[in-house]
């Protein structure tokens, strides 16, 4: 297996109000495509909507799960005041704030807002990670 992820698929209940979030709200680049899905294209990968039900069936799994899932997704900025900036967009576009940024025990500054479906982004300013991965279109 090459070590990449291409597409980060997330679960959602309404993909319209999704849609809005992350396109109008957050500001992604979404691609056009037809269909009940939504692609965004994000630096080295894409970022995908589909209804919760639809994606709990494609994958032949519940669709009741709650609460934690054991998985964030992190937006990597190259300074403090990016992830204040980042926060407040994304409260603005209609997130919960679930830890309000602050300086971290291994050196970085960070906080966590969840979408309209739960799915928690970590926005972080980590010094010993940048420059980031190499941001290439997706192949």
């Amino acid at each position: 297996m090459k070590p990449r992820i291409n597409i980060v698929t997330l679960g959602v209940n309404d993909l319209e109000s999704s849609i809005r979030f992350y396109e109008h709200g957050l500001n992604l680049p979404r691609m056009p495509f037809e269909g009940d899905i939504a692609f965004f294209t994000l630096n080295g990968t894409w970022l995908a909507l589909y209804p919760w039900g639809l994606l709990a069936e494609d994958a032949r799994v519940s669709d009741t799960g709650e609460g934690f899932r054991g998985v964030t997704l992190a937006h990597n900025v190259t300074t403090k005041s990016e992830v204040d900036e980042v926060m407040a967009q994304a409260e603005t576009a209609g997130a919960l704030i679930q830890k309000a940024a602050e300086d971290t025990s291994w050196g970085g500054y960070s906080g966590y807002f969840s979408d309209p479906d739960g799915h928690l982004w970590e926005v972080a300013w980590n010094p010993h990670f940048w420059p980031g991965p190499q941001e290439h279109t997706p192949s």
